[in-house]
């Protein structure tokens, strides 16, 4: 039996790492991303290690999108094992900037989607013998606040902070058939972020006890081994990637 996942944000950065990690262990890929071109690419990655894909060009903050997109797996795969929430998005501007569109936006696209997949995903991993496991990637924005440094503020932080809630309500609804989960990156040097660290690189490793900012690759195999692990006692927790970020 192949087992399934579903990657939100699955086209570039830490969703395309996670990904083509869950693809070297056999999982069957469904992509989520707004992003056709990229998510190809990806796409074409994942079936030249041997697994089938499916892609889906859709907003992650539309719900009635989620479902949609569940239910096209569903219809074609008829079962669905993990469900990785990674598609976000930056909010970097401070409070006496940002304006009531880009709060609900950042809240929309940062939380809500977690909420519309779960949702849509939810009903079929409990009706299945074997469960399911949802991951979602938080931030340590939502454990710090970040700082008046950090690239996201305020409304990213409240949208990754609430991520961490439902995380641990839905790990007790859920359980014990499904397992819920969550990740807090620190700086990770995708593309994306590359552009907005830029030549802070240097001022921000100096922060990190481990010497070197995260590489998607980091994140993928913690998500790897929650999604695969067979002896995983573990639910409602969050778990930090950021190689002891105590100052930036």
């Amino acid at each position: 039996m192949t087992k399934t996942a579903l990657v939100t944000g699955a086209a570039c950065g830490i969703g395309r790492a996670c990904a083509l990690a869950l693809a070297d262990a056999g999982f069957d890929i469904a992509l989520v991303d707004l992003r056709e071109v990229e998510m190809a690419a990806t796409a074409r990655d994942i079936e030249a290690r041997g697994v089938r894909t499916l892609t889906f060009q859709a907003d992650v903050s539309d719900f009635a999108r989620a479902h949609a997109v569940v239910d096209q797996i569903i219809a074609t795969w008829r079962r669905l094992d993990v469900l990785l929430n990674n598609a976000g998005a930056p909010s970097p501007k401070p409070i006496i900037e940002i304006s009531e569109a880009e709060f609900d936006r950042a809240i929309s696209v940062n939380l809500k989607s977690c909420f519309n997949y779960i949702h849509a995903a939810a009903p079929i991993m409990l009706g299945q013998d074997t469960g399911g496991r949802i991951i979602s990637i938080s931030s340590i924005n939502a454990l710090s606040g970040g700082v008046t440094s950090a690239v996201s503020k305020h409304a990213y932080a409240a949208a990754k902070a609430g991520i961490l809630g439902l995380t641990r309500s839905l790990a007790k609804e859920l359980g014990p058939n499904v397992s819920v989960n969550a990740i807090c990156p620190g700086i990770i040097a995708t593309d994306l972020l590359r552009d907005l660290i830029g030549q802070r690189e240097a001022e921000l490793t100096a922060g990190i006890a481990m010497g070197r900012l995260g590489k998607p690759e980091d994140v993928a195999s913690i998500v790897r081994y929650l999604a695969v692990e067979a002896h995983m006692f573990m639910t409602g927790q969050h778990f930090v990637v950021d190689g002891f970020q105590w100052s930036c």
